[in-house]
């Protein structure tokens, strides 16, 4: 691949949505043109929400198999022509990679911490440090993939864009996963999400509880 392909909006929503449907629900992969229309459509996991129609998810298909990153699945046994991403053939994604890719193109720029929330379906970070590596491999490719965004004004976390749609203004520097600091503090944040997530259940938990016991002397 001498450069790499510039995709449209929709272009992504489908190709994210085929990588994504690939990995969290093989029984159903591939994806007949309708499945395809739901899964880009779908509210949760999806930023923004898009409302598209089987004609623009079909010319997004024979763009995408243009590029040969999408097209019908040879041999699928079905009436109804059904569609896949070939994605691996044309990048070679570690599950990493593709976890972060694919997290990128339905859902936009994301800070590290976002991404390790947001990949757990397809991929386990344990640490944030393995995110940061990640996303350091594949802005240091011969043709980058990912860049850095310029931290926003009030932020602690820098954001991370694909460049599968071309580039995206603003450039920083891909940092050092062994400068530690921002690493921790986005360790950190992450711990304390979780842990008022745990909190807020066990309340939610602990309320239930109390509302039957009343009952019983109702």
């Amino acid at each position: 691949m001498s450069e790499l392909p510039v995709l449209s909006d929709v272009e992504c929503r489908v190709l994210g949505a085929l990588i994504e449907k690939d990995i969290t629900t093989p029984d159903y992969y591939p994806l007949s043109l309708n499945a395809l229309v739901n899964a880009c459509n779908q509210k949760n996991n999806r930023d923004p929400v898009m409302s598209l129609d089987e004609n623009t998810v079909r010319d997004a298909l024979h763009k995408l198999q243009e590029k040969r990153l999408a097209g019908p699945a040879s041999g699928a046994d079905s009436r109804v022509t059904k569609y896949e991403h070939r994605s691996q053939e044309v990048f070679n994604f570690t599950r990493a990679e593709t976890a972060i890719m694919n997290v990128l193109l339905l859902r936009g720029p994301q800070t590290p911490g976002e991404l390790r929330g947001r990949t757990e379906r397809i991929h386990r970070f344990e640490e944030l440090s393995d995110v940061q590596a990640t996303l350091q491999k594949l802005m240091q490719r011969e043709m980058p993939l990912v860049k850095m965004l310029p931290r926003q004004p009030g932020t602690k976390e820098s954001r991370f864009a694909h460049l599968l749609s071309g580039d995206v203004e603003g450039y920083v520097a891909p940092p050092e996963v062994s400068s530690a600091p921002a690493v921790e503090d986005d360790g950190r944040i992450a711990r304390l999400e979780s842990e008022v997530a745990e909190l807020r259940r066990e309340l939610a938990d602990l309320r239930q509880q109390m509302e039957s016991f009343r009952r019983q002397f109702e």
